[in-house]
């Protein structure tokens, strides 16, 4: 695929970049297909939830919807029974009620967002690893052809041209591998981030609502 006079360490340079860029590729599709999805589910349960008559409609609005805000709120609902419950002494449900509800909802948003996160990692690393890999192969594939002008004595265009070029072609396949990692990467980022904002501002009005009936269903 690379010629035969690229090393070896070039080819599974090479291998491994294109494995890299599968992966980052693949996450990258996952990734936004998972976004798109997780805003359309949570703007169906908004609409929903905040034209539900009382707490006790919107719990069922919760119940069979989809998605982090629907969690979150159902996370809410299940705090407040408990909450409510006589025996539900716990250390989990000790404390003042509105401290133990924001706890609970607290927790919960982190639980969503290291869902949404997961991948970007990879992302990164990807994105940050790929163009020194490439430098890698091309370094090695210059020695590789230094060696071929040592071995026959000479030095023309016919001789470097074939070698060297194929070295090179690891580092513009780092660079490739690369940039869609880091882009995808920053924009995933930011996505969490505006998720984060969604759900913290979820829960201070579920807070709002469960402090306006007492944190009681009823």
């Amino acid at each position: 695929m690379f010629g035969h006079s690229t090393s070896g360490i070039v080819a599974a340079t090479l291998w491994l970049l294109i494995a890299f860029s599968v992966v980052s590729w693949t996450l990258i599709v996952m990734k936004g297909w998972l976004q798109f999805r997780l805003s359309r589910q949570n703007s169906a349960f908004t609409g929903t939830f905040w034209n539900a008559r009382n707490l006790s409609d919107a719990e069922g609005v919760a119940q069979q919807a989809q998605g982090p805000l629907a969690q979150l709120c159902r996370t809410g609902f299940a705090a407040l029974r408990e909450i409510g419950m006589d025996g539900a002494n716990s250390l989990q449900n000790s404390g003042d009620k509105q401290d133990v509800l924001e706890r609970r909802l607290r927790a919960e948003v982190q639980k969503e967002l290291h869902k949404l996160e997961s991948g970007l990692m990879v992302l990164a690393s990807i994105g940050s690893t790929a163009p020194f890999v490439g430098l890698f192969g091309t370094v090695w594939g210059i020695m590789h052809a230094l060696q071929d002008i040592s071995s026959t004595g000479s030095a023309g265009l016919d001789v470097v041209a074939g070698p060297i070029g194929e070295a090179l072609i690891a580092t513009a396949i780092g660079i490739a591998t690369a940039i869609p990692a880091v882009l995808a990467y920053n924009y995933g980022l930011r996505q969490v981030r505006l998720y984060a904002a969604d759900l913290e501002a979820f829960a201070n009005d579920f807070l709002h609502l469960a402090l306006k009936s007492g944190f009681t269903l009823k």
